[in-house]
């Protein structure tokens, strides 16, 4: 991969709508030539909001042979997804804030934040500890991995759950997605952090939040259709788990009259695991090292399994 010249990969970024400046100046500083996308061999997609504009763009790039996406989760370019080029996305770059979100979310629900805040008169004590706490996470991607580290000083078990009970550095054990019913009952602390495929939708429903013990909290930053919110709200509604903390909702932007609002269990944080502020810094980071990559012909971080879709 790579250029066919001697000069600079010329790269075009997509759409110019004048809020990402920095991965112009992180394609040059990559060593990239900012080019036309009618002469381009690769194209940065600078703006997630309009992903339905991609096939249009490529249309005018007949030799882009590299596309780079900006999110890590991808759902809205599966189905411009082909083989005739390479498909870059962000994975693991947006990580470490994600997984301190997580971790704040976490604390919050196990130590009673949400209970406290709510209450306002000097209430009775609630919650219990992290530390030494059993945490399982579904996905095994870079949030997972950076979950795990910050979880090193809580001394906590860990179980992951993803496609192959593959060992992972960090975790006390990995299973696969079918033996989720039987590690749940254990956990004080779900988290989901995994991507969103047909097989992964709905993946926590009415037997899942059945077989988590009454004390335990649901994280999820990773997609809101991961969880069936009916589902949700009954479980909450019954006491079968204590709560749930929601960076990610089903659906999404969540309506101001939506029920998940009025559940004194529930903390609700608007997609703010990674924010632009936060994200831009990271995803130019990104582009450059991608764009450096690309003109020596190395292999390219992130590249996107067309077959699964992430």
């Amino acid at each position: 991969m790579g250029t066919t010249g001697t000069g600079p990969a010329a790269i075009a970024v997509e759409p110019k709508t004048g809020r990402y400046e920095s991965l112009e100046e992180a394609v040059v500083a990559g060593g990239g030539s900012i080019v036309p996308i009618g002469a381009a061999d690769a194209l940065v997609w600078a703006d997630p909001t309009v992903p339905h504009d991609l096939p249009e763009a490529l249309r005018h790039g007949p030799n882009v042979s590299w596309v780079a996406l900006p999110f890590a989760g991808i759902e809205p370019y599966v189905p411009y997804l082909d083989h005739d080029r390479v498909w870059t996305c962000a994975r693991g770059v947006y990580a470490r804030p994600v997984a301190e979100h997580v971790l704040a979310l976490g604390l919050a629900g196990l130590r009673a934040v949400v209970h406290y805040a709510r209450t306002p008169h000097w209430s009775a004590h609630a919650g219990r500890n992290l530390i030494d706490g059993n945490i399982v996470v579904f996905g095994a991607g870079g949030i997972a991995i950076e979950l795990l580290r910050l979880l090193q000083g809580f001394e906590c078990t860990t179980t992951v759950i993803r496609r192959k009970a593959e060992p992972m550095p960090g975790a006390s054990r990995t299973v696969t997605l079918d033996q989720r019913l039987e590690v749940l009952p254990d956990a004080d602390l779900v988290v989901l952090a995994l991507a969103l495929t047909p097989g992964t939708e709905g993946v926590i429903s009415t037997a899942e939040l059945d077989a988590m013990a009454q004390h335990a909290w649901l994280v999820n930053v990773a997609r809101g259709a991961h969880i069936d919110t009916g589902a949700l709200l009954q479980a909450l509604d019954a006491g079968s788990i204590a709560g749930a903390c929601l960076d990610v909702t089903d659906p999404e932007p969540l309506p101001g009259d939506h029920p998940l609002w009025s559940r004194p269990n529930v903390l609700i944080t608007p997609h703010v695991g990674n924010t632009e502020e936060m994200g831009v810094p990271l995803l130019a980071a990104h582009i450059e090292r991608n764009v450096g990559r690309f003109a020596r012909g190395a292999p390219l971080e992130g590249i996107v399994d067309t077959e699964a879709g992430y």
